[in-house]
């Protein structure tokens, strides 16, 4: 096959030089809502066209990809005194598959118990691409199954205006959640 930024061929849909060219992480943190930590992997203009593919069948290995260099990392560093739960929000299956659930699925350690199904959105409106304005008149609807941690990450695929992660963070808050941090494997906000 070819891989799909340089085109050489490769036994992977990214070889290995692209992936140590393009998709190393750096961390970007910023703070949201009673001053809680988003943690990004990637800065959204750089990664943009693969995000593109999250509704392709390509997209499950490229957010699989995606979610080991970077999740999947955070995790093997991450320590607590606790069990924490990481929940991916609005984890609906789409075009065979979650991109929520797959960064979520990558979270997995002695630390960090992944959780599925657990906070969805009732609305069915598209966020992708609208405005600040259109969302705050629009906001998220979650459906919350409750789990027994009582520490939280919340985990989304990509982070522009923080109201997802806010209206997520209410959510916990109202059924007695502690949200530690939320993590986005892209940050469309940051600006090198």
């Amino acid at each position: 096959m070819r891989c799909v930024l340089c085109e050489g061929l490769s036994l992977e849909h990214i070889c290995s030089t692209c992936q140590e060219i393009y998709l190393t992480p750096s961390l970007h943190k910023r703070k949201i809502f009673h001053d809680i930590e988003v943690i990004s992997f990637y800065n959204y203009d750089e990664i943009k066209e693969l995000l593109y593919t999250k509704h392709t069948d390509l997209g499950f290995y490229i957010y699989s990809l995606l979610a080991k260099k970077s999740f999947k990392l955070f995790a093997n560093s991450f320590q607590f005194p606790n069990l924490v739960a990481s929940i991916a929000i609005d984890d609906h299956v789409r075009s065979g598959y979650s991109h929520t659930a797959i960064l979520n699925k990558e979270l997995q350690s002695q630390y960090i118990k992944p959780y599925f199904n657990t906070l969805r959105d009732k609305n069915q409106v598209s966020y992708a691409g609208k405005s600040r304005e259109f969302r705050l008149l629009h906001p998220r609807n979650f459906v919350f199954k409750n789990f027994k941690e009582k520490d939280v990450i919340l985990v989304d695929d990509i982070v522009t205006t923080g109201l997802t992660f806010t209206h997520a963070i209410n959510s916990m808050n109202k059924n007695n959640k502690n949200v530690l941090a939320c993590l986005a494997l892209a940050d469309a906000s940051f600006k090198h």
